[in-house]
């Protein structure tokens, strides 16, 4: 299991919408078990991802936890700056 964190300048509502096309049915095909304004959650492959994100000052911080994803998790982050 990997738990990583970054910062972003991408508001919360726009780095989950990032998450479900990298991850989701457009990308790699995992499913979206949950989805909100600020995290989405992915199952398929033997594991999932996490997302959770929140606003710091004028950054976003996103987590992330995956299980088996780890990485297409550090692909993601590298799309975020």
């Amino acid at each position: 299991m990997l738990n990583i964190a970054t910062k972003t300048k991408l508001k919360p509502g726009e780095v989950v919408k990032r998450a479900v096309d990298f991850f989701g049915p457009k990308g790699y095909k995992l499913k979206v078990i949950d989805q909100s304004a600020d995290c989405a959650s992915f199952e398929g492959g033997g594991g999932g991802v996490e997302v959770t994100t929140c606003i710091e000052g004028k950054q976003t911080s996103v987590d992330l936890t995956s299980r088996e994803w780890d990485y297409q998790v550090n692909e993601f982050i590298g799309k975020l700056h």
